[in-house]
């Protein structure tokens, strides 16, 4: 999945083999994505499992601070796609075989190899941080589900296993052959399924937060305190991370002038969403907010339902998420051969670090706050600045700058709470 450096010409590259963002069914220049297609594949792109821990960040944070970060993190995110974007036309227009089709392919233009194992490592790091948070819910929730009592809070299964380390080994060996399928082609239905049920699930959770919430009416905290503010953050980034696809998405837009314009509007509906999932769910249980917001809802028919859904759609997630790891791997170590061994050990990791993590939104912060800002905001100002600097500016070479900075520190003090509050968790 490399550059080919022409002899003739330093500006001139010619891309070989798949990317690490290659879409899910391939498309051609015949057949581009209309207005409707295009904001469907940036929410589907967008919309995951983060989504889930938003209630119990809202509880942490507080209602109105959450919102207020969420929606800051949702400009900053669409401000930083557009800079790829950005980027990447400016790229194209002065290089004579305009290939550049994902974030890799750009950082390896921008900064040579160098830039290239930057954007593969986040990528690698972040898409794999993911399934460790997917592997994390359904051994929770499958745990809550079929094991938890409220005599009996730390139940164990024939004396001896933690529920959770049994249901996270249950999903090793079948996570085994759906990770062995070679191509994303065959996937595809997986993820509309998996989007489907996630969808209704979701809308089935936010009614019965309303209902809960006019029958309850818990006391409510507006503001957290700034010890608090990493965390929220953490949880918001990792929520609209996406930035991966942006490139890849804009190559297939039939009205390329208008993919701004289109992204902006799907990242406000998806903003919208997101908090308003949140607050529900923090009105409806208050300060009994639980970091998987689906094991508040008790264990009815309709609760288990929903729960048994989310895991399902994280259950055929999984391959899906994993797949840019496989890219990169497999392009650096059998050159851009299929390997099984190497997904299967990648798997096997995963599945390793799930076992040492308790708490579902803890990682979810730990994650946003580490490679997503490093992914979703500083290297796509970086690059920026790199190729805009004669043109921008002071005001523009100033909100890079502080974006690169800010983004940096943000991401250093976050990975370090994170760290605090995952290791208080397990002590």
């Amino acid at each position: 999945m490399g550059f080919e450096k022409d002899e003739a010409s330093s500006s001139s590259y010619v891309l070989n083999v798949p990317r690490e963002d290659t879409p899910l069914v391939a498309t051609n220049g015949h057949h581009l994505s209309s207005r409707s297609k295009t904001f469907a594949n940036v929410f589907i792109a967008i919309v995951g499992a983060g989504v889930l821990g938003l209630p119990y960040t809202f509880k942490r944070t507080g209602w109105a601070m959450g919102v207020l970060m969420l929606s800051a993190v949702a400009f900053l995110t669409y401000h930083c796609m557009m800079l790829l974007v950005h980027t990447r036309r400016k790229l194209e227009s002065s290089l004579k075989s305009p290939k550049i089709s994902s974030f890799g392919d750009l950082g390896f233009v921008v900064c040579g190899p160098v830039g290239r194992f930057a954007v593969d490592a986040m990528i690698v790091l972040s898409q794999a941080g993911f399934c460790v948070s997917y592997l994390i819910f359904i051994a929770n929730t499958l745990a809550y589900i079929f094991n938890y009592a409220p005599t009996n809070p730390n139940p164990k299964i024939l004396g001896i296993f933690a529920p959770k380390s049994v249901y996270i080994w249950s999903c090793f060996p079948f996570q085994l052959g759906l990770n062995s399928i070679p191509t994303l082609t065959h996937l595809a239905p997986l993820s509309i399924f998996a989007d489907l049920v996630d969808m209704g699930a979701m809308g089935v959770v936010m009614v019965e937060d309303v209902m809960i919430f006019l029958r309850n009416r818990p006391a409510l905290e507006a503001f957290g305190g700034f010890n608090v503010f990493f965390y929220g953050l953490g949880v918001a980034v990792y929520a609209f991370e996406g930035i991966g696809m942006v490139l890849p998405l804009e190559s297939e837009t039939k009205e390329k002038q208008q993919f701004g314009r289109i992204l902006g509007w799907a990242m406000a509906f998806i903003s919208l969403m997101f908090g308003g999932f949140g607050v529900l769910g923090y009105f409806a249980f208050g300060e009994e907010t639980k970091d998987i917001i689906t094991t508040n809802f008790g264990q009815g028919l309709l609760s288990c339902l929903v729960q048994l859904g989310l895991c399902i759609n994280l259950f055929f997630t999984f391959p899906l998420m994993m797949n840019p790891v496989y890219e990169v791997a497999e392009r650096r170590f059998c050159e851009g051969r299929y390997c099984l061994w190497m997904r299967w050990v990648t798997v096997l990791g995963v599945t390793l670090v799930a076992l040492l993590v308790p708490n579902f939104a803890d990682f979810l912060s730990l994650v946003g706050s580490s490679v997503c800002i490093v992914l979703g905001f500083v290297l796509p100002a970086l690059f920026h600045l790199i190729v805009h600097k004669e043109e921008l500016g002071w005001q523009g070479l100033a909100l890079d700058v502080a974006i690169v900075a800010l983004g940096s520190a943000f991401a250093i003090f976050g990975t370090w709470t994170s760290l605090i509050e995952i290791t208080a968790a397990k002590a």
